[in-house]
């Protein structure tokens, strides 16, 4: 079942946490109408295993950063796992502050998730050129370290993580595009209902590296049908130097006769195949403070 859509039964909705995370935000946005209970994970890994083990009925993670590119933890996961689908999309622009206690004094130690770091990176050598960068599994974890910890530090978060753990905004909208933006998805166990919206469908492949023209082979088959590749990523196969995995997004659903050929001509010529399903596009109520 779609996770935007209206449902009896409580689910159980897997995120990056602690309380505070733009994914938490995001699973609540997804889920309006919905009856779930939010469960926080350390690690988006741990996130998405929980719905592998049957934990959690779903989970909502970060792929693409529009700045700094994929989420590499989420996609090598997905690699792994069996049995697991993207049943949703959505994209939410990302506004990051520099958070710390009050009467902070000099900032020293700056905390975040290092995608956080990294899209903050133009502020953060002009503000703070001497201060020393720290990555954690998350934002909301910096801030929560920031409130508990020492005076000299800040981290970089949500105004809902502010809120949260009792920090003040010591500077707002610090990333360095204000058209930064990150894609989520929701993965869970089963295939998503497609409804009468914009759909794309996502698949994972091996092809033989030794043999010439092998990935225009790939290609030319969506070519050849009109399908648009919205996003292609090469990651290690991790079998031995050289050897890559391609993560293919499309647009479009397999109901399509286009997508659906597309997709089993790639599987003929893969060496090793995995499709997440075909899954709709929604856009998110998008706060301002986020």
């Amino acid at each position: 079942m779609l996770a935007n859509m209206k449902c009896d039964k409580e689910k159980v909705v897997a995120y990056l946490g602690p309380q505070g995370t733009y994914s938490e935000d995001v699973a609540y946005q997804i889920n309006i109408g919905n009856r779930a209970r939010f469960t926080p994970y350390a690690s988006i890994n741990a996130a998405i295993m929980a719905v592998v083990n049957g934990d959690c009925d779903e989970c909502v993670v970060p792929i693409e950063n529009s700045l700094e590119g994929s989420v590499t933890i989420t996609l090598d996961t997905l690699a792994l796992v069996e049995n697991l689908f993207i049943i949703q999309e959505t994209t939410q622009f990302i506004k990051h502050n520099l958070l710390v206690k009050p009467q902070n004094g000099n900032i020293e130690v700056i905390l975040s998730h290092w995608q956080a770091l990294a899209q903050c990176r133009s502020y953060i050598m002009q503000t703070y050129p001497d201060a020393v960068l720290k990555a954690v599994e998350s934002t909301a974890e910096a801030a929560c370290c920031v409130a508990s910890g020492a005076y000299h530090y800040a981290a970089i978060g949500s105004l809902r993580a502010a809120e949260l753990y009792g920090l003040d905004i010591a500077a707002a909208g610090i990333q360095d595009n204000s058209y930064n933006s990150t894609r989520f998805i929701v993965l869970g166990r089963e295939q998503a209902v497609l409804p009468k919206e914009r759909h794309k469908t996502s698949i994972v492949c091996q092809i033989d590296g030794q043999k010439p023209g092998s990935l225009c082979e790939v290609l030319q088959e969506f070519a050849m049908r009109n399908v648009n590749l919205t996003r292609i990523e090469s990651r290690p196969a991790r079998t031995r130097m050289g050897a890559y995995i391609f993560f293919l997004d499309m647009e479009g659903s397999l109901q399509e006769q286009c997508v659906h050929e597309a997709v089993k001509a790639v599987r003929k010529k893969s060496i090793w195949f995995k499709s997440f399903g075909s899954y709709p596009v929604v856009s998110l109520n998008t706060r301002d403070d986020e």
